[in-house]
């Protein structure tokens, strides 16, 4: 299979034999990052465009932990606006801005979302839902979001509610209102971008590499494909490992929050144009949600209830958290959900900053999104709490903090692959790579310049086409049949996807890398 032109953004298998020989042998670097999540690949994107040579190391495989489990909004912080924390609101619209406009545009499209009112409904909760859209509103304009990157909130009569959610209560319904957000196509690809990103300027991206022991100047590290352990050392640690900091500092204190979603078939929402939010009874600007994605299903959350240690790997989504969402949900709609209607269930732990000492830590959904950067008694950085659409500034307070003299030049930062949202597919690359790759999207395509068949989806009723499992081991640092169906096209986030398309993804994938794990 010919190679399409090497980029240097490109992660392959020996790109991190070649990282790993060189730090392993001696090798100083200016800023080692532990933690391949959306932090990390950010502080590491942070620090090497600022000119510092950079090294990361995750234990598992990008974006392996809470990254991948998000409901994929990238918001402007129209809840935290309801808890009166106006700051991390602000924080969120201004990170959306540069995400849509420059970061990541080809990767976040604007999402209508829909909030119906019905004829129980208050006429005070309906003013404070205009209120809050309006606050929301003016956070946008001042944050420099342009309209056509989101449009202004509206009243809509219950005539427009139905023709963008069909399966709303219509015997009921008074009308609703309509706002705008971001929704990244795919969180996991975020964080893989964020990381090829950083490759490009110089950093080293070791995963499968466990920090045993870290200091200020340096960590102890295992290779978990080979078991050697080895000594990279720093001028400068810093830690970003979200809900598992504390087996690296214990000193840190986190409250895991996790966040239950259902993937949901369409049909059951009548193939909905928009998102649906509802208000959850009883409880201050907090809402359950449906969102429509690019691919297909329908996102359903999100809950937030405490995660008792220890943390798992991987987290899975309790019966009585679905079952919770569903019946939300189904207080808004004509026909209840049921247990028919998912079609896949996934949590996230959120790495919440602990509340400090005598206040309220007993309901996890009124703790604040804030982050917290701090130094160890031994010298590291660690950086934790916050969101996804906050990554970024979390990125530059973690390396201001290490306090060099140098400006992030993130925010007008493009990622891999950055263009408008909306840039139409070149002839003969399908419309599904813009979506997912942007401007690498002919790159991606013309992995099947030999092959045409892996221009053909993996499986039938399956979005996936073969050319993306080449370039998830080509240029994405894929290194098992698992980051592939896990984190490179999450096949596995519908089971029954995975079953149909399993054995064609080993089939590439193994003609691609026969070293490949797990096949």
């Amino acid at each position: 299979m010919p190679a399409t032109p090497a980029s240097p953004a490109d992660l392959t298998r020996a790109r991190r034999e070649r990282d790993r020989d060189a730090l392993a042998s001696g090798g100083i670097v200016d800023v080692l990052v532990i933690g391949g999540g959306i932090t990390g690949a950010g502080v590491a994107l942070d620090a090497a465009t600022r000119g510092l040579s950079t090294a990361l190391v995750e234990a598992a495989d990008l974006a392996f932990g809470t990254s991948r489990w998000s409901s994929k909004l990238i918001h402007g912080g129209l809840r935290y606006l309801a808890h009166g924390d106006v700051a991390v609101a602000w924080e969120s619209a201004v990170e959306r801005s540069h995400l849509m406009g420059t970061i990541a545009p080809h990767l976040i499209r604007p999402l209508p979302h829909v909030m119906p009112a019905f004829d129980d409904t208050a006429l005070r909760d309906r003013a404070l839902v205009g209120a809050g859209l309006r606050a929301a509103d003016l956070l946008r304009v001042a944050a420099r979001t342009p309209r056509g990157a989101l449009a202004r909130p509206r009243r809509v009569k219950a005539e427009q509610v139905l023709t963008l959610v069909p399966a709303i209560d219509a015997s009921r319904l008074r009308g609703g209102t309509v706002h705008w957000d971001g929704q990244v196509v795919d969180d996991a690809r975020l964080v893989t971008s964020i990381a090829r990103t950083a490759a490009a300027y110089g950093t080293s991206v070791l995963t499968r590499t466990r920090a045993i022991s870290v200091s200020g100047e340096g960590a102890r590290v295992r290779d978990m494909l080979s078991g050697a352990e080895y000594d990279i050392r720093a001028r400068h640690v810093i830690v970003a490992t979200g809900v598992w900091t504390g087996t690296l500092d214990p000193a840190t204190r986190i409250l895991p929050s996790r966040g239950s979603h259902a993937v949901l078939d369409p049909a059951a929402l009548g193939f909905p144009r928009a998102a649906l939010t509802v208000p959850v009874p009883h409880e201050r600007g907090r809402f359950v949600f449906a969102l429509p994605t690019t691919d297909g299903p329908v996102i359903a959350g999100i809950t937030d209830e405490p995660e008792p240690a220890p943390m798992p790997d991987v987290p899975l989504a309790p019966a009585a958290d679905i079952d919770w969402i569903l019946e939300q949900l189904s207080s808004a709609l004509s026909r209840p959900l049921s247990r028919a209607d998912v079609i896949g269930t996934y949590a996230g732990l959120r790495p919440l900053v602990a509340p400090a000492e005598g206040a309220n830590a007993d309901d996890t959904a009124d703790i604040s999104r804030r982050h917290l950067v701090e130094r160890t008694s031994d010298g590291a950085i660690v950086v934790t709490g916050g969101k996804l659409t906050t990554y970024r500034r979390m990125a530059q307070d973690a390396v201001d903090a290490l306090d060099l003299g140098s400006a992030s030049i993130t925010a007008a930062t493009p990622l891999v692959g950055a263009q408008p949202y909306r840039t139409p597919a070149s002839r003969g690359v399908p419309a599904r790579l813009v979506r997912h790759y942007g401007a690498e999207a002919a790159r991606v395509a013309a992995w099947a310049s030999s092959d045409p068949a892996l221009l053909a989806p993996v499986a039938p009723g399956v979005g996936v086409l073969g050319v993306e499992i080449v370039h998830a081991i080509r240029a994405e640092g894929a290194l098992s049949i698992d980051d592939i169906v896990e984190r490179r096209t999450r096949l596995s986030v519908t089971p029954a996807s995975l079953a149909r398309a399993r054995e064609r993804v080993i089939e590439i994938a193994c003609s691609v890398d026969p070293a490949m794990e797990g096949s």
